[in-house]
């Protein structure tokens, strides 16, 4: 595992350790988690965009033929009762 040195403000790090400390972790600990998550976030999001697409082809619609038009996805019911003409 390699070492990281990082500057900053002796306040920052300071107010950062006592956060830390109340949440029962470490400043290192969090900027691992940090890390892991900022350099994995690519990944996740095209394994996520891979099994989207791999769902959608292997969909199959359940009602109809399975391809409407515009103006058939926005049809809409008429209104029930008397205001029918509003």
């Amino acid at each position: 595992m390699a070492n990281l040195t990082i500057t900053v403000d002796d306040a920052l790090l300071r107010r950062a350790r006592m956060r830390a400390l109340e949440q029962g972790t470490s400043v290192n600990a969090l900027l691992r988690e940090y890390l892991v998550a900022y350099a994995g976030s690519a990944q996740v999001q095209e394994r996520a965009l891979a099994d989207l697409l791999a769902l959608s082809t292997a969909a199959t619609s359940r009602r109809g033929a399975g391809t409407w038009t515009r103006d058939e996805l926005h049809e809409r019911e008429a209104p029930r009762g008397g205001d029918a003409g509003r």
